[in-house]
């Protein structure tokens, strides 16, 4: 992906992008520390589905915008990453959607919560909103997605 600030380059698909860093001397030992430990919250995560054949829609939709453009969308992403669903508008079944507005066009990001603790946020689908209602073989498109995600996953 490109962005105009090299030195905080985001990448939604990086578990660790931006993420800050906390030396390994932080905690102090004692068992208020082992016990938050414990306790840790699940970090999300974003995936992007890869076709049987091993492609990646999202991530080849992504790589023909602007600069601005996959800045906007990285940014609904790095909002639902921080904040989770609450951050997102819910479609159908399991399929949410991301909302990016960049400059002259919007897009919306059609994806899902995977795992056991929902800390997956598999993106299924990308497309440029042209009308005031989602697109329903886009929808279809991102459950028959998700239903092949989970059926190669499951094993």
């Amino acid at each position: 992906m490109r962005f105009y600030n090299d030195e905080a380059k985001y990448n939604p698909f990086e578990a660790d992008s931006l993420r800050p860093h906390t030396p390994a001397s932080a905690g102090s030992g004692r068992a208020s520390d082992r016990s938050r430990a414990m306790t840790r919250r699940h970090h999300r995560q974003w995936r992007d589905y890869r076709t049987p054949a091993g492609a990646r829609p999202v991530k080849e939709f992504l790589a023909k915008l602007s600069d601005e453009e996959v800045a906007a969308i990285s940014a609904g992403m790095r909002e639902v990453r921080q904040r989770g669903t609450i951050a997102a508008r819910h479609l159908r079944g399991d399929i949410y959607e991301v909302r990016a507005d960049a400059a002259t066009r919007s897009f919306r990001l059609l994806f899902s919560c995977e795992g056991k603790y929902s800390q997956v946020l598999l993106s299924l689908s990308v497309y440029e909103k042209r009308t005031q209602k989602a697109p329903t073989q886009e929808i279809d498109l991102a459950e028959k997605r998700l239903k092949d995600w989970r059926k190669r996953t499951k094993n």
